[in-house]
């Protein structure tokens, strides 16, 4: 049940009162928390893309930086919510610096250096840059009233570094006692290793990824991609989403503090392997490549100019298969004919195999096992995945108008929504390109406080 209009306005007061919110800010909080009717004196949202996201009037503050933080929000921003994203005022969120490649500027931008960084264009669309120091007291009450005027905030500093700036949750949630707080960090807020810093590689090697992640008798090696940064950032997302979600129906309309980690997320994505630890009391069978350790064959097969994955997950399907490859009669071998026979003899099936497979090159072979009904495909790089017929019939790159670069590509979100609009509404910004927006627009200071702010060094 929603809170009476008296109700909320006591709580209105309140938060304005501890945060020096003026009027301005009061209204846009009750607009939002009460779904009132729309202010006229109000600017309405820019797009009918904006209102059509399923969280169109959520706000986020963002105070991360790097991949698994930017990702989460990034995430929220794609389904609608406006996102206020808190950067150094001088260097910015970390990635800005790591390239190359970087996306050039443009001759007719005002803008000096190599460009912006691809890391940083890869997760950080729809969102508003403010360059903040919350280091100075100024900027500190700056996000006081951000907060205040927030539905969720998420950072992803060392445990209680936040503290000593009045930031922590603590803080914030006396403000707004609404407030959503994600906190992103390594180890999580308790536990033993609670006070390191967390890095997506470390994880994997400490949790369990990179013991499962390579060849049979090679070495342990990290995931091509951050992928624990990245789950983390998913479950961060999810999190929110359900905390919002009980928020809405709890009539005191009261936030939380969401404490996610990325051992913890790394833990729970080991998936089966971890329950078939748990459940034999074993040690794990270590890494496979490409292939299954209880389903033969099933992994990537050497072609004459690349790679193919073939997948015999069954009886039948390897019978189709051995008619594909031209041998029918190793689906009646003794030695082939049920799985289990032929995970006994893995390595002679498999050196058989790939015998044949090395003979054609992968465009012919995926032509031979064209509508087979047999799992198959191709083993791509990250230039053909982009330029693969289906990712472009799939709209899964985006093309958006970057304010210095021009035209730039993005990664689309992955989820298509029947009834709602979600996507790419805006390219990632540049360092503080809407710290005028959030101060004067969001939260009614006057173009002199800007001015006055800039020149203290407080935001820029």
């Amino acid at each position: 049940m929603a809170p009476s209009r008296a109700s909320a306005g006591r709580f209105l007061h309140k938060a304005s009162k501890q945060a020096h919110i003026d009027p301005f800010c009061r209204t846009r909080v009750q607009r939002r928390w009460l779904n009132a009717a729309a202010d006229a004196s109000l600017p309405p949202r820019k797009t009918d893309t904006e209102r059509k996201g399923p969280l169109s009037g959520i706000r986020v503050l963002d105070m991360t930086r790097v991949l698994a933080g930017p990702y989460s929000t990034q995430i929220l921003g794609d389904l609608g919510a406006e996102i206020i994203k808190i950067e150094h005022p001088t260097r910015g969120d970390d990635t800005r610096a790591w390239g190359p490649p970087y996306a050039e500027y443009t001759t007719e931008s005002d803008k000096k250096g190599p460009g912006e960084s691809a890391y940083f264009l890869a997760v950080n669309r729809n969102k508003h840059s403010l360059g903040l120091s919350f280091q100075h007291p100024q900027g500190q009450e700056i996000l006081h009233k951000l907060a205040a005027t927030s539905d969720v905030l998420v950072e992803n500093y060392i445990p209680g570094a936040l503290r000593k700036y009045q930031l922590d949750y603590e803080t914030l949630s006396r403000i707004n006692p609404s407030l959503i707080y994600a906190s992103i960090t390594g180890y999580g807020q308790t536990g033993p290793f609670s006070k390191r810093a967390g890095y997506d590689v470390m994880v994997e090697a400490e949790f369990g990824l990179m013991h499962i992640t390579g060849e049979r008798d090679g070495q342990p090696v990290k995931v091509g991609v951050a992928v624990t940064d990245l789950t983390t950032g998913l479950y961060t997302a999810n999190s929110v989403m359900a905390a919002l979600i009980q928020r809405a129906n709890d009539p005191d309309r009261k936030g939380q503090w969401l404490d996610v980690a990325l051992s913890d997320c790394q833990t729970a994505t080991l998936a089966n392997i971890a329950s078939s630890v748990l459940i034999s009391g074993k040690r794990d069978g270590g890494r496979w490549g490409t292939a299954h350790p209880s389903i033969v064959p099933y992994k990537g097969f050497e072609t004459k100019d690349g790679d193919v994955m073939l997948g015999g997950g069954n009886d039948r399907l390897f019978g189709v298969l051995c008619q594909r490859l031209g041998k029918p009669e190793w689906a009646s071998d003794p030695k082939y004919k049920t799985n289990g026979d032929r995970v006994k003899h893995r390595d002679e099936l498999e050196d058989m195999i790939t015998a044949i497979t090395k003979t054609k090159t992968t465009k012919q072979w995926l032509e031979v096992l064209e509508g087979s009904g047999m799992p198959y495909a191709a083993v791509n790089d990250v230039k053909d995945t982009l330029d693969h017929e289906h990712t472009q019939a799939r709209k899964m790159v985006t093309e958006v108008q970057h304010s210095s670069c021009g035209p730039i590509k993005v990664v689309s979100p992955p989820v298509k929504y029947s009834g709602s609009s979600v996507g790419v509404r805006s390219a990632p910004p540049t360092l503080g390109m809407h710290t005028d927006y959030v101060l004067r627009d969001v939260l009614g200071l006057s173009e002199q406080k800007v001015g006055d702010l800039k020149s203290e060094g407080v935001v820029a």
